[in-house]
């Protein structure tokens, strides 16, 4: 058996690539995580962690936002992601919706890619109303499932069904590595694949 001779454009491929993608990190700020009663919470974390874990071994372009740390009201993102993110300086805003923010849209333009993903709490809020956004000027949106938390079941299965009916394509964070992998030949992201799937899954 032999890989393929040529590798497809990854700037062009319909699949995801650490060359066509950006992440999009909303609101992981203590608060928030304490507010999610739609799936276990240290799950939850471990699975954003292994997101953004991916996107730094694949040197994909990474826009962190927060909502209302300079006022005071809420505290910054928490520690897990600040330590798999030390490069990454939070856009802070006021509004609840990510795509209202000017700062925060033209972070996301000037990585120049067309498919984001995106991660978020909550889903049926922070996560879907810049998703809506952005797919209505024309980006593809990848939600990260089981990387996202609502306030409810019921409000977290909304929310994904609304992105998802606006033309969202939904994906798990296993699914988004292995989709940047694409291939046991390339060598120099082997052990950091294994490294963040086994540590997720196995933790």
């Amino acid at each position: 058996m032999t890989s393929p001779e040529h590798i497809r454009d990854p700037r062009a491929d319909e699949l995801l690539t650490p060359k066509n993608a950006a992440l999009l990190i909303f609101d992981f700020q203590p608060v928030q995580v304490a507010s999610i009663v739609s799936m276990e919470r240290r799950e939850l974390i471990a699975n954003v962690v292994a997101v953004a874990r991916s996107a730094t071994l694949y040197g994909v372009p990474v826009v962190l936002s927060t909502v209302n740390v300079a006022t005071g009201r809420n505290a910054p993102t928490i520690r897990q992601l600040q330590e798999v993110l030390p490069g990454v300086t939070p856009i802070d805003r006021t509004s609840i919706n990510a795509w209202e923010d000017e700062d925060f849209v033209a972070a996301v333009k000037a990585s120049g890619r067309r498919k984001l993903i995106m991660v978020a709490l909550w889903t049926e809020v922070c996560l879907a109303f810049p998703a809506l956004d952005a797919l209505r000027e024309g980006f593809d949106v990848y939600p990260v499932v089981d990387a996202v938390g609502g306030t409810s079941r019921v409000a977290h299965e909304a929310g994904l069904a609304r992105i998802q009916q606006a033309g969202g394509r939904p994906i798990t964070w296993i699914q988004l590595v292995c989709e940047f992998q694409r291939d046991w030949n390339r060598w120099e992201t082997v052990e950091g694949f294994s490294d963040i799937v086994f540590a997720s899954i196995h933790p």
